[in-house]
C-alpha cells in the first residue's frame, strides 16, 4: 500500500511523480461553483436557502444561532474539555498578541515625514468546515487573531449537521472566542453569502478558513471580483511531511504520519530519511497502528498518496522539502538529537516547522499557540500561515512642510515629466511656484 523509494535512483519526471499531490477533485469545479456564486449574488437568502436544502438537509431559516444557545453550549461543556479549550485559548491569545505590529515613522529627508500605520480589516468572515468530524479547534484559530486585531464584526458561517444543528463545541469555542453572529450554513453558498452579503448574513471584507475544493474554489471567485471579498488564501488538501533520521523512534514518526492521513481521504503524508532501517521500522508500524484507529478506511485512502523516500543525508532531505514546501514540516531525531534545530537554517518553503522529537503536529493543531491555517499544495513557496497581520492591513501617510516639498521638488518633476504626466509635474509647481523642468525628452 505504502510506496517507498530512493531519491538518488529516481530520474526528475520519477521525483516529480513522488512529490506530486492529490489531483484533487474529480473534474473542474470552478464553472460549477460559478454559476452557485452567482446564484447567491443576484437571489440572496432564496438561492443560500435552496442549497442549504439540497446539500445539508437544512430548510429552517437564514437566521443567526441565538446568544443563549452559544452561552449554553458552552456551559455544557465537560470539564476536562472547557479546560482544554481554555488552555489552548491562552496560549493561542498569548502568541498572537506578540504580534502586533508597530507603526514606523521617519524622515527620509528634511521635512519629509514617512508613516506605516496599521489598521483592523472592519468585517471579516470566518469559515469553520465540518466535514467529517467537528472542527472547533479552527475556531479558536480563526476568532482569537480576529478579535486581536480589532476586527469590529466577526461573521462564523460553518455546515449544519442533519438534524439542522451545529455541533455544540464548535458554538461553544465560538462563545468563548467572543463570537456572536454564528450562522448554520456551509459549502460554497456560504462563501458567496459572505461575500456579497444577503438580507440576512452581512457582507464582509475578507474571509479566511480551510475548507473542500469547492469551497476553495468559491473563495478564488469572490476574491477575483471587485464587489466580493478577499481571502487569507487558496488552499488544497492537509498534508505532512517529516524529515527523520535512523535514531528516531518508528513508533513516533508513523503516528505523525497517521495522524495527517485521518484528515481526510486526499491528504498526503511524506517520510523522507537517510535510514532505510527506519523507513521499513515505519512501514510495519503504521499497519500496526492503523488497525486499532476508527478512521482506517479514510487512512487507508489517504495512505495511497503517502511516501518513504530514501535520501542520501540530512541536507538532502531539508533539499526535497523546500521543493515539495509542506503545509507541516516535522524534525524528528532521538530525543536528546540537536540538528533538528539546527536544520531549521536550511528550511525556507513550509506552513508550520515542528522541531525535535517531542513536537508533534497535534501541538501546533489544537493549542501550542501557533496558527493552524497554514498553506497548502506547495503555495509554502509564496504564502505564510495565518496570523494576526492577516487581520489588519498597513497604510503609509506622508507629511511633507514646504521645506521638505521644495527640496524634493527637483526630482518629482523630473521623474514626473520623463514619464510624461504633466498634471503630476503641476501638482508640484503649482504649491512652489516653480516653473516646469526644462529639460525636454523628446
Amino acid at each position: 500500500m505504502i510506496t517507498k523509494l530512493n531519491w538518488s535512483a529516481l530520474t526528475e519526471a520519477e521525483r516529480m511523480a513522488a512529490l506530486s499531490r492529490s489531483a484533487g477533485e474529480k473534474k473542474d469545479v470552478t464553472a460549477y461553483v460559478n454559476a452557485i456564486v452567482q446564484e447567491v449574488r443576484e437571489g440572496g437568502n432564496d438561492a443560500v436557502a435552496r442549497y442549504a436544502s439540497k446539500f445539508d438537509g437544512y430548510t429552517k431559516d437564514m437566521a443567526p444561532v441565538p446568544a443563549e444557545q452559544l452561552k449554553q453550549a458552552a456551559d455544557n461543556l465537560t470539564p476536562a474539555l472547557r479546560a482544554a479549550l481554555e488552555q489552548a485559548i491562552a496560549n493561542i491569545t498569548a502568541f498572537h498578541a506578540a504580534q502586533k505590529p508597530a507603526s514606523i515613522k521617519i524622515e527620509t529627508m528634511a521635512g519629509v515625514q514617512c508613516e506605516m500605520v496599521w489598521r483592523p480589516i472592519e468585517k471579516v468572515g470566518l469559515y469553520v468546515p465540518a466535514g467529517t468530524a467537528p472542527l472547533f479547534s479552527a475556531v479558536l484559530m480563526l476568532a482569537l487573531p480576529a478579535k486581536l486585531a480589532g476586527c469590529e464584526r466577526r461573521i462564523l458561517c460553518t455546515p449544519p449537521r442533519k438534524d439542522g444543528t451545529i455541533d455544540p463545541s464548535t458554538l461553544a469555542a465560538a462563545y468563548l472566542c467572543g463570537i456572536t453572529e454564528v450562522f448554520p450554513v456551509g459549502g460554497p453558498w456560504s462563501i458567496a453569502a459572505l461575500a456579497y452579503g444577503t438580507q440576512t448574513i452581512p457582507k464582509v471584507d475578507k474571509i479566511f478558513g480551510p475548507g473542500n475544493g469547492y469551497v476553495t474554489a468559491a473563495k478564488m471567485i469572490v476574491a477575483q471580483d471587485a464587489m466580493g471579498a478577499a481571502i487569507d488564501m487558496p488552499a488544497g488538501p492537509s498534508e505532512i511531511m517529516v524529515i527523520a533520521d535512523g535514531e528516531a523512534n518508528p513508533a513516533w514518526v508513523a503516528a505523525d504520519l497517521l495522524a495527517q492521513a485521518e484528515h481526510a481521504g486526499d491528504s498526503q503524508a511524506i517520510l523522507l530519511s537517510d535510514s532505510q532501517a527506519l523507513i521499513d521500522a515505519v512501514a510495519i508500524e503504521i499497519d500496526k497502528q492503523m488497525a486499532t484507529l476508527s478512521r482506517a478506511a479514510m487512512i487507508e485512502e489517504s495512505l495511497k498518496l503517502c511516501r518513504l523516500i530514501l535520501v542520501r543525508d540530512l541536507g538532502e532531505a531539508a533539499q526535497v522539502a523546500n521543493r515539495y514546501a509542506p503545509e507541516h514540516l516535522i524534525l524528528q531525531g532521538a530525543p536528546e538529537a540537536a540538528w533538528p534545530t539546527s536544520l531549521v537554517a536550511s528550511i525556507q518553503n513550509a506552513g508550520s516547522v515542528f522541531v525535535g522529537a517531542f513536537s508533534p503536529e497535534t501541538a501546533g493543531d489544537y493549542a501550542s499557540g501557533t496558527n493552524h491555517i497554514l498553506p497548502t499544495y506547495g503555495l509554502a513557496r509564496a504564502y505564510g500561515g495565518l496570523n494576526l497581520m492577516s487581520f489588519m492591513r498597513s497604510m503609509t501617510v506622508q507629511t511633507l512642510t514646504r521645506e521638505g516639498l521644495t527640496a524634493l521638488a527637483p526630482t518629482l518633476i523630473t521623474m514626473a515629466s520623463a514619464e510624461g504626466l504633466d498634471a503630476h509635474a503641476g501638482a508640484v509647481t503649482v504649491r512652489i511656484n516653480l516653473e516646469p523642468n526644462p529639460c525636454s525628452f523628446s
